[in-house]
């Protein structure tokens, strides 16, 4: 009686040559997939008309996933066909060699708003941004980033400066989960004012756990490229939730007094507040 083939663990793994054509095929593609490595994917799965006094225009959603590993965390944001058009001449301006066959889906001046032209202007938006992630120097500019994220900073600082913290904050954690997702083409430097903000609305809401947790976050991208200003910021609130919240912060009072001794004149005294509403005005 043939008995089906049973997994083996890597360090039981038969020689090749006790293996059929079909198992060692089998055991590539295994391989091949733990090895792939992560992607970002772009959809865009739907689209609204926004009706204005004036005017109306569409607003497509765009979801970003990663491949390659579970990701769990649908994330997305709306963008009009005016904000791809000012993201491509951006991009044209640094990157016109790499982008000569990267192109923007043309303005339609009329039908705009039948469902068969939305739909066709969907795909292509869609097909748009892949095409863009697949070039490297584009998917590692900060332009890239700034496409899905500044809006929705924009609008999280603004709703912070008005006290407004509830609602900064969902307007925060989006830019973030994005953030996160593009760290491996982005500097870790990426999320420092967004996780500097979160702590101060988290604070400012009386949740001093996710405020600590927020800062602590931001902490080690700060420490490692010297953003001297947010540093001595963050060190400050630590010390200060961290002693509302009972946690251990001698080292992190003997780092923040170590560093304004060292750059003593040099270091920004402002509180972490303050350099929070001065971003994305």
């Amino acid at each position: 009686m043939k008995t089906g083939t049973m997994a083996l663990a890597p360090d039981e793994a038969p020689s090749c040559s006790s293996l059929t054509t079909k198992e060692l095929q089998q055991n590539w593609r295994a391989v091949k997939q733990r090895e792939r490595p992560v992607r970002l994917l772009f959809e865009i799965p739907s689209t609204r008309i926004i009706e204005q006094s004036l005017s109306r225009h569409v607003v497509y959603e765009i979801v970003v996933m990663r491949s390659g590993s579970f990701d769990s965390r649908r994330v997305s944001v709306e963008r009009r066909y005016s904000d791809f058009s000012r993201f491509h001449h951006k991009l044209l301006e640094e990157f016109s060699e790499e982008l000569e066959e990267v192109l923007l889906p043309r303005k339609v001046l009329t039908g705009n708003f039948s469902p068969e032209i939305i739909s066709e202007r969907r795909l292509a938006l869609q097909d748009y941004l892949a095409k863009l992630y697949a070039v490297r120097c584009v998917r590692q500019s900060p332009h890239f980033a700034k496409f899905f994220t500044e809006q929705e900073q924009k609008r999280g600082h603004s709703l912070l400066r008005a006290g407004q913290f509830r609602p900064a904050v969902e307007q925060l954690q989006t830019a973030l989960e994005i953030e996160e997702k593009l760290l491996p083409w982005q500097k870790p430097t990426l999320v420092v004012p967004t996780l500097s903000a979160l702590a101060v609305c988290y604070r400012d809401l009386e949740e001093p756990e996710q405020a600590f947790a927020a800062a602590q976050r931001a902490l080690p991208a700060v420490r490692r490229y010297g953003l001297k200003p947010h540093r001595a910021a963050l060190l400050e609130l630590l010390v200060d939730v961290g002693y509302q919240l009972g946690r251990p912060v001698a080292q992190l009072q003997e780092e923040l007094t170590v560093l304004r001794d060292a750059e003593r004149g040099e270091v920004s005294s402002r509180s972490l507040k303050e350099l929070v509403v001065q971003e994305f005005i």
